[in-house]
This record gives structure tokens, sequence and C-alpha cells, in this order.
């Protein structure tokens, strides 16, 4: 034993021990398999040294194996301290694979909650499902919650941008990721969260196709009878793809010219509930949506508890047939297809360049928080910069002076030409005294007695008026000394 390990309380190797020796401060050091010091001579290989911290609150140890004595004894500081704090928990055997299945069969059974404490939607239960067995468990799997460091989260994150994935898929499939590690921790199952601080590819090409009105208008006339309804309620009213899948003629209300948004629709479920708390809300339908949408129930002669748009009363419609009918057609008239999302997209925007408030606006696309509706949705409908040009420039031109009896300045009486001629403008005494009639005489100049003089005495102020002191009377006022 070296002079240094008898400083730390090292305490001598036995001849029983076989690859252990105990420290007294929490600090054993290992021999390898060959070494000497099992026979009770000098070591005769390279120890490591493995320290020891103890959790109060789920009484267990840690242990952690490092290549130096100094490393082991910071650790070992350290780990007491986190361990106190609560930023530290001891490992946990349960590995990713194992807590994806949980998560995968709490998300379907409604056991495990969303972050608003609402369960999982089934389609988003199915969509977790897909990328843990696809991506994550293949990669990540056999790691212990508890060992998984942000490193290897990081080089998992590079490998799928190496495979050419775009950075929306990669935060799709660190989402069900970040729900696992989010657990854990609510569970003290592990202290940190590796999926937080990754470096992440930046998400550039959203979704961001906006008609023109006029335009929408040829997409909606280029499409057949049968299809005008369901376009003219995505492109102008804004509703979602399964809300208008499990839409129904009793949530159509003529009479109030409004859409009552209830229900949603899943492909494998059938009718669930709106994606969020806020999506039941009442949408206002334009003119056209009413034209068009008594004309489809008028062609198809449903009512009631019917879906509106469905394949039957009773069976909703795919996505994938809908579209396919639609882009035929605008194919053939030479205009660019839109999808349903876009036409969302649409919708929300007239509603926004229309000048609506913008707290109706966001209840109206169902969203729960308005900034979303600003940051998501806020953009300008093609042809906004001109008006908005127009706005600024009528607002920053100076207005053109009009022209009243009551808009005067004196005439100087030295200048022998008439106030037309010189285009001074004139002022009345009876044009802001229109009680009295008695003078109709022109006021060319402006005299009051000036403050501090002797009495009679007089100052010309001529258009602009000084302050001064108040005459002794009206007559002397009006008058010029020279006059």
């Amino acid at each position: 034993m070296g002079e240094r390990e008898r400083r730390v309380g090292v305490q001598p190797s036995a001849p029983a021990l076989a690859s252990v020796a105990a420290m007294a401060t929490g600090i054993r050091v290992r021999h390898s398999r060959n070494c000497t010091s099992r026979e009770g001579r000098r070591c005769s290989c390279k120890p490591t040294y493995q320290a020891q911290a103890y959790d109060t609150r789920t009484g267990r140890q840690v242990w952690r194996t490092f290549p130096t004595l100094s490393a082991a004894k910071l650790w070992r500081q350290d780990a007491q301290v986190a361990l106190r704090r609560g930023t530290m928990r001891p490992p946990t055997a349960k590995t990713i694979a194992e807590a994806a299945e949980v998560l995968i069969a709490g998300a379907h059974d409604g056991t495990i909650l969303d972050r608003a404490g609402k369960p999982y939607k089934p389609s988003t239960a199915r969509g977790y499902e897909q990328l843990l067995h696809a991506y994550v468990v293949p990669a990540l799997g056999g790691w212990r919650l508890s060992e998984l460091q942000r490193r290897e989260v990081q080089d998992f994150v590079d490998g799928l941008r190496s495979q050419g994935l775009s950075p929306s898929t990669i935060a799709n499939i660190l989402d069900p990721l970040r729900v696992i590690f989010r657990r854990a921790i609510r569970r003290d199952e592990v202290a940190l969260d590796p999926t937080e601080n990754l470096d992440l590819p930046a998400i550039r090409g959203r979704r961001d196709r906006i008609e023109p009105p006029e335009v929408a208008h040829e997409l909606l006339t280029a499409l057949p009878d049968s299809e005008r309804a369901f376009w003219a309620v995505a492109l102008f009213c804004g509703l979602r793809r399964g809300e208008l899948r499990g839409l129904q003629w009793t949530n159509v209300d003529f009479d109030a010219g409004v859409i009552r948004v209830e229900r949603s629709w899943d492909p494998v479920k059938g009718p669930v509930d709106v994606k969020t708390g806020a999506g039941r809300r009442a949408v206002p339908m334009a003119f056209v949506v009413r034209r068009e949408l008594m004309t489809h129930k008028a062609r198809t002669k449903r009512d009631g508890q019917d879906l509106v748009f469905g394949r039957t009363a009773t069976e909703a419609f795919f996505a994938s047939t809908i579209r396919a009918r639609a882009n035929k057609a605008w194919t053939q008239a030479g205009l660019e297809p839109i999808t349903p999302h876009e036409a969302r997209h649409c919708a929300i925007s007239y509603f926004i360049a229309a000048g609506l408030d913008w707290k109706q606006i966001s209840t109206w696309a169902g969203h729960g928080d308005v900034r979303q509706t600003w940051n998501r949705y806020g953009h300008l409908v093609p042809g906004g910069e001109e008006q908005a040009r127009e706005r600024l420039d009528a607002y920053l031109t100076p207005p053109t002076p009009i022209t009243t009896v009551a808009q005067t300045v004196a005439h100087d009486p030295r200048n022998a030409e008439t106030p037309e001629n010189t285009g001074v403008l004139k002022y009345r005494y009876r044009d802001s005294n229109p009680i009295d009639h008695r003078c109709d005489q022109w006021i060319s100049s402006v005299y009051r007695r000036s403050r501090g003089s002797r009495r009679g005495s007089f100052a010309k102020i001529g258009p602009r008026l000084v302050r001064g002191a108040k005459a002794s009377s009206t007559s002397s006022d009006s008058r010029s000394p020279g006059m």
C-alpha cells in the first residue's frame, strides 16, 4: 500500500479479500485478479477506486468506479451534496425499452396523461408506438434510464440527421423519449433529463401556403357540385380534418349562422373528443358556406345525427379519396391543388385580414391561447402589402386644408390688393360671433394695449396674437391709432 492510500484511510488488503479493499472514507480500491496483493504482497497492478454515497431517501447506496483516487474523492463529495439536494438518484434497473412499453400501454388505455392532464388521443398514442418501435428502442432500448446521458441522445439525433430525416421528423421522434424521462423524473427514478439542451436542426419548412380570397373562389368553382360544400367549410371556416369527418347536421345551425364543433373523428376509434378544451366552439358561416351547405343537404337528404360529409350517414369519408377527387378537378382546371390543412390556414388568415378581433379568431380556430394564433397563423394574405402601403400613405399624407368661415388671418391694410388676390385667409368678426351681425367689416390687424405701457398707447401685433393688458373698452381695442 502506498503512502497516498494511507493518508486517506485505505485499509490494508487481507488475503481473504479477493479483489476489493475496504476504505474508511467510503472508497474501495479494486485490484485485478492476477494482482499479488491477493497473496498479501505488494500490489502489482494498476488499481481502480470505487466511491460510495448513501441516499437517505431511498436507503440505497450509489457506487461509481474511477481510475484515480482523487477523481473518486471528488465524485463522492459531489454525490453526497447532490443526494441531499435531490438532484441525484440511485441507479435504476429499468431500461428505455421497458419504459417505452409502459408508456405505450398507458397512452392507449388512458392511465398515462399528457401535459394538460388529459388522456392521449388515439392517433397520438399510435404515433408514439410507431416512433418508439421504429427509432428509439432499436438505438437506445438497452440503456438504463439512470445511465443514459445527454451525449448518447445527441449522438442519436446526429445519426437521425445523417439518415436524411427532416427536422420536424426528428422532433417528433424525440417527443415520446421526452415523455419517458418526464415521467421518470416525476417518479424519482432519475434526477436529470438527457433530452434537454440538445443541438437540434431548425424547423423551417412549415405549411404556410395561403391563397387570396379570389383564388379560393376559383378553387371552389372548379370542383364538382358534390365536393364544394366540404371545401367551402375548409376554406372559409377553418375546421380541422378530424372535425370535418365528425361533423353532424345537428351541429350546423343555419338560423344562427354558425357551425358548432363538438367532436372529432379518429380513423381507428371513430368519434372522439376534440383536440383540446378550446376545440368546442361555434364558428361563423360566411354566405358562400351557408349556400353550399344548404345545397349539399338538399342533395344528400341527410339530417339530424347523420354525418355531413360521410361516405354514408354513419361512416366518415377517407381523406385520400376526397383529396384525389378534388386534385383531379383542380388539375384539369389548371389550378394548384390545396390540402385541408392549408385550407385551414387560409380561413384563419381571412379572419385576420377582415380585421376581426384576435380573441374571437383564436376561439374560432380552436386555440387555447391567442398567442398561438398570432405566432402560427398571423400571415399576410397575398396582396395585403399593397393595402398596408395605401393605408400608411393615407395616414402619413398631411390633410388638405378646408377653408371655412372661421379660418381667417388679418389682411394688411397697406396692401392695396384684396384678400382674394393676395391669397391670405380672412377673418370676420361675425364669423366667430354669429349673434352680433352689426359688424361686417374686414379686420386687417389686431391692436391691443401692451402690458406695462402707459394709458392710451397700443402695440400692433398683426395676424399673431400676443399676451398683453386688457383694453379699457371694446371700441378702443378695435381702433388703430392712425384710423
